[in-house]
């Protein structure tokens, strides 16, 4: 269904004058919901305590490199990720996924210089835990632990972003906004957040402005940790509804933005370089999302642009105002597809003259089984046209458009009434004769296909529907 409501798929559907397989919808998605449940599992070994009396300290606020010790280890096993080895430090640089952000990736540096990768970190039972895929083989002498510069910079970018963000759309949407969920990757953010409408153009410009204009203020990161929940609170600091918090808090500040926060930022929000909407959306009733990038994304996004731009500059001849082309383009593009319209429109009134004589009466219906030169939009004119001034009218009409077989019937609603007849029932079943499928009104209805060669064949099986 590729997240389609079952709901309107069935609404859909009975308006096309079919049903819905809920029987077997349930069973091809409780079957997913199993190979889900299954690739999720995850068999885990005891651990391997290697110093009991070790506590574990985050040092990832001011340091992206420690010496460290392995505290405890054990294998885990799942379907989608193989084998990995969760390791447990007694302390460490790297941020565990939390607050939307994502766990920290890097590696560690054994005394004699060989590298273990650490994937991803996470937290279970407040310890943070480290992926590998391998174990360190000197599992009892102190190693190197090192974040990856780079993504955490990117991360913390974006993780900035997403303060002033929120601070951008209670400034320009209203109070009412509050921040209902956020994603921290590297490449990109995103935020939930509550809203009644779709923002409008000028909305978001005012929005991405505003976050700008404090990156470009050079805003400096002001951190306080362990402050008390209720004197964080007077300071203005805003809690996110729903989230849990301790007698003593973390609140991140810049400029006038300041909130609870665990993640990691940057020192200056000159860092961020730039914000960039990339889509603003709805997820629910009353819950808008927007994407967005920062930093080298950004770059990117702008080189992308540029190019394109002057690819386009090139199509059109290196113009010294594309927009203008394009929209010089444009209203000749309509104009000449008037002049199609009205050309097709014209070809199909000629056709119909010369086709009513061809019409056969056949148990009181008058038939045409044909195969003509006019695409999609054409044969509809012209079924239409013909049946304007009939109403006992059994139309097959075949046509080959970039070497692909295409047909249409058309049945005057009289006889569908009177016959029983189903004009998109008739094309699936003729629909096998040129490899394809279709479907429609019970009055009209098309099918298309990969094989021309079989479109006289589904002509001359029409007569059957008749009988």
């Amino acid at each position: 269904t590729y997240g389609f409501p079952i709901d309107l798929t069935a609404l859909i559907l009975s308006e096309k004058g079919y049903t819905l397989d809920s029987k077997g919808f349930e069973a091809a998605m409780q079957e997913q919901k199993n190979r889900s449940k299954s690739a999720s599992e995850i068999s885990k070994e005891d651990w391997v305590v290697l110093s009991k009396d070790a506590g574990q300290e985050f040092v990832g606020y001011d340091t992206l490199e420690a010496d460290v010790k392995v505290v405890k280890y054990r294998k885990i096993t799942s379907k989608k990720s193989g084998e990995q080895y969760q390791l447990v430090f007694n302390s460490t640089p790297f941020y565990p996924e939390g607050g939307g952000q994502v766990g920290d990736k890097g590696y560690l540096e054994e005394p004699n210089g060989d590298v273990v990768y650490i994937l991803d970190t996470k937290k279970e039972n407040n310890e943070i835990i480290h992926f590998t895929k391998t174990l360190p083989g000197h599992l009892n002498e102190t190693l190197k632990a090192v974040v990856d510069k780079k993504q955490r910079q990117r991360t913390e970018a974006n993780h900035t972003a997403t303060h002033l963000l929120h601070q951008a759309l209670r400034e320009v949407l209203g109070n009412h906004v509050e921040q209902k969920g956020s994603a921290v990757h590297a490449k990109y953010l995103r935020f939930d957040f509550s809203h009644f409408a779709k923002l409008t153009d000028d909305e978001l410009k005012q929005v991405e402005g505003f976050v700008n204009a404090r990156i470009a203020g050079q805003l400096p990161f002001d951190e306080n940790r362990h402050v008390p929940m209720q004197e964080a609170l007077e300071e203005g600091a805003m809690a996110l509804f729903g989230e849990k918090y301790g007698e003593t808090v973390r609140t991140v500040r810049f400029g006038r933005s300041i909130e609870l926060c665990g993640g990691t930022h940057v020192k200056n929000t000159a860092d961020i370089w730039h914000f960039k909407i990339r889509s603003e959306g709805a997820v629910a009733a009353g819950i808008r999302r927007i994407e967005a990038i920062t930093s080298d994304a950004v770059k990117d996004y702008f080189a992308e642009n540029n190019k394109t731009l002057f690819e386009i500059k090139n199509l059109l001849n290196n113009a010294q105002d594309p927009l203008k082309a394009v929209e010089s383009l444009q209203e000749e593009n309509d104009k000449l597809k008037k002049e199609v319209e009205s050309l097709r429109k014209g070809k199909a009134k000629d056709l119909k003259k010369q086709l009513q004589s061809e019409l056969e009466e056949i148990n009181g219906m008058r038939f045409l089984a044909k195969k003509v030169d006019l695409d999609a939009a054409g044969i509809k004119d012209l079924s239409f046209e013909m049946g304007s001034n009939q109403d006992d009218l059994f139309l097959l009409f075949g046509t080959e458009q970039n070497g692909k077989a295409l047909l249409s019937c058309y049945i005057s609603k009289n006889i569908v009434a009177e016959k029983g007849l189903n004009a998109g029932n008739i094309v699936r079943e003729l629909g096998k004769y040129i490899q394809g499928g279709g479907g429609g009104q019970p009055f009209f209805a098309t099918a298309g296909g990969k094989n021309p060669e079989g479109i006289d064949q589904a002509l001359d099986k029409a007569k059957n529907f008749l009988k």
